[in-house]
């Protein structure tokens, strides 16, 4: 019952849908933008009904699923010394990623520090007391990360947008990061006081010193409660630095959406596509369920050739028991998709949580 929160209620037809504010007139707003919220570009999502839901529940209930993993999830020492002092870098700072856990990553490049999805929370929840509850500690803890510069939020849902994550980073020492959310997120985030917010459209993007980010499409959906579901957009980042180009999925299901972001940033990528791409690989059982919204490990290495990625680091996986899959089952399917697709382990890699990857230095590009 761990996931029944988290996809549950979330999961069911909405009691109502208020339509959202559009500044355009419907006519000339961009395609995704409708009266009851907003859409995927290639896939009208449709919530599953209270039936799918039981049915799901039944079914994984019957199977005893998730089952226990088999090992522990691997996890490491962070490397403090070499995160705190590659913070303070400036120019010289090594480009560098740090699996924290589930989608939260911490980025170093172009100077800056930046965090992807940060959930610190013992549970992806709207509760304290009940949902979806970390089986790994953060492998850094919030007290230890360096001063961010930059938070990106792919979408509104719990274990992507913890509010005392976002919170604590709004006071960190030094000044609250810039944060980056998706249209519709902004009024959210003033509501918890948190008002260093750019909110950006599919496409849209923001400068911030030498690194440029871009929110592209994604399929997913948003929604904190039974009421606002598609309130809010949501999608991945492109961050565009002379040192680094990465891409952030945030969550998603498959669809034309990466290839059309490799189509859109080829004549930026002409020393090649993305250097790291921060792909999901977990949360995908039963497929049924889940295909919509989330990539099981062979759709995972479909993006990273999409995205014509040079190397794809799999996230989303390991921390919360969310789906019927066990904790470790992710990394053994993804070697399956490596070996079908022809992709070296090294070009699409884990890492233990806490690890950190340096990463070669950009040449050549704009």
């Amino acid at each position: 019952m761990a996931c029944a929160l988290a996809f549950g209620l979330l999961a069911m037809p909405a009691l109502h849908a208020a339509p959202v504010a559009e500044s355009a007139s419907a006519a000339s707003a961009p395609a995704h933008h409708r009266s009851e919220g907003f859409q995927n570009n290639h896939l009208e999502f449709q919530p599953k009904t209270v039936l799918d839901w039981l049915q799901w529940r039944w079914q994984a209930a019957r199977q005893g699923l998730p089952r226990p993993p088999a090992k522990p999830i691997a996890t490491v020492a962070p490397d403090l010394p070499f995160i705190g002092s590659n913070a303070v870098a400036g120019a010289a700072m090594q480009p560098a990623v740090t699996w924290i856990g589930h989608a939260s990553v911490l980025v170093q490049m172009a100077g800056l520090n930046i965090l992807t999805d940060p959930i610190f929370s013992e549970r992806a929840s709207p509760v304290a007391w009940a949902g979806p509850q970390r089986a790994q500690a953060p492998g850094v803890a919030s007290a230890d990360l360096p001063r961010i510069d930059v938070v990106m939020i792919s979408h509104n849902h719990y274990d992507h947008c913890d509010e005392a994550s976002l919170r604590t980073l709004n006071r960190q020492r030094g000044g609250a990061p810039v944060f980056l959310v998706p249209l519709g997120m902004k009024a959210w985030m003033a509501d918890i006081n948190i008002t260093n917010v750019v909110e950006l459209d599919w496409w849209q993007s923001y400068q911030l010193g030498a690194a440029e980010f871009v929110l592209t499409p994604v399929q997913h959906w948003s929604g904190r409660s039974l009421s606002d579901r598609m309130h809010a957009l949501w999608g991945g980042y492109a961050v565009f630095a002379p040192d680094l180009h990465m891409f952030f999925a945030g969550d998603t299901g498959y669809s034309r959406d990466f290839s059309d972001i490799a189509a859109r940033f080829a004549d930026r990528q002409r020393a090649g596509g993305f250097d790291i791409a921060l792909i999901p690989v977990g949360s995908y059982e039963p497929r049924w369920f889940m295909a919509q919204q989330h990539v099981d490990p062979s759709e995972a290495v479909r993006i990273h050739l999409d995205l014509r990625a040079k190397r794809s680091m799999g996230i989303h996986w390991g921390t919360f028991e969310l789906t019927d899959e066990p904790l470790d089952q992710p990394p053994l399917d993804l070697a399956v998709a490596r070996r079908n697709f022809g992709v070296t382990e090294g070009n699409f890699f884990l890492l233990a949580i806490g690890q950190t990857r340096k990463l070669p230095r950009r040449s050549g590009a704009q």
